[in-house]
């Protein structure tokens, strides 16, 4: 196990080199540039861009750009903000809550709902209910999320009037019960594609282990088919769920990204996309990395859990 964590380790780490070193350059090359914002203001002069230039060290070769900036941010320091000079870490974490708060409420709501429906599909195989959740998995899967996000402010908040149309809470208030209200929307829209995508996950994983012999043999044993169903079963079900888990999380950080958008959410994902309006690139740079970690993290966290629970795994 420990030689598996160290090797997984090291791949994530030439993993946020490669990560960085893409995003860095495609950003510094990019149209416009960090001087765009400068160099629209009126009261802006050449000798004063030239000026900024300097102080941003940008006036450097961008392989000694990168390898200064990525030695800062191995020390801790991911830069500061070009919008308010503010430290990058610091504006991160001010929109992290908000971030979390939104991917975890779509996770608990799709991982419930979405095992139910795959587990009630299998044992239901063909029936209506099961073709009704292949049918719906499929609209979920097909349609944009943003798309999602409109439709459901048009209809509850525009024409209905039964949740807010955006926010993270109303201006003055701020209690349980308010922020619960606004987090409605977004959390459904969120977990709306998770939950499709853990539905048939979950169904195809339950036909496998409730075709094998041992549940077969279980049954011919007289066993009850409740305890047969979850001890047996969802059981072993339920390990191939993991991986998921962790597979799932890059495409949890993209639809949070579009809700938090449509729903004007304070999160990482809403600032990630205002900070590449205002070429604020180090804070650009600071989500980019933050979000590869998340995903390296989540993803190796999954294996080794598996390799835990599964003893029929052993990692070298």
């Amino acid at each position: 196990m420990a030689r598996y964590v160290l090797n997984r380790l090291a791949q994530a780490a030439m993993l946020l080199v490669i990560v960085s070193a893409i995003g860095f350059a495609i950003l510094h090359l990019a149209p416009g540039g960090p001087l765009s914002q400068f160099a629209a203001s009126a009261q802006m002069t050449q000798e004063d861009l030239d000026r900024v230039t300097r102080q941003l060290g940008l006036d450097r070769p961008l392989p000694i750009q990168y390898l200064d900036w990525f030695g800062r941010m191995l020390k801790g320091d991911w830069g500061k903000s070009y919008r308010d000079g503010e430290a990058v870490l610091s504006v991160i974490s001010s929109h992290l809550g908000a971030t979390l708060e939104l991917m975890t409420t779509a996770t608990i709501i799709a991982v419930l709902l979405g095992c139910w429906i795959g587990i009630s599909g299998a044992l239901r195989r063909y029936s209506l209910f099961d073709s009704l959740a292949t049918v719906g998995a499929m609209i979920a899967l097909s349609i944009p999320t943003f798309w999602f996000g409109l439709v459901t402010i048009y209809v509850f908040s525009v024409k209905l009037g039964w949740l807010p149309a955006g926010n993270r809470e109303t201006v003055g208030d701020g209690s349980l019960p308010d922020l619960l209200h606004h987090l409605i929307a977004p959390a459904m829209v969120l977990a709306l594609v998770e939950t499709a995508m853990w539905g048939r996950f979950m169904r195809s994983s339950m036909l496998e282990v409730i075709n094998q012999d041992y549940i077969r043999t279980a049954r011919a044993k007289g066993i009850p088919e409740w305890r047969i169903l979850t001890v047996h079963a969802l059981r072993n079900a339920l390990l191939p769920m993991i991986t998921v888990a962790g597979l799932q999380f890059p495409t949890l950080l993209g639809g949070a990204l579009v809700a938090e958008t449509v729903f004007t959410w304070p999160g990482m994902g809403r600032l990630f996309l205002d900070s590449i309006g205002y070429r604020d690139y180090p804070v650009v740079m600071g989500i980019l990395m933050f979000s590869a970690m998340m995903v390296l993290i989540g993803s190796l966290l999954a294996d080794m859990l598996y390799a835990v629970v599964d003893p029929r795994i052993r990692v070298g």
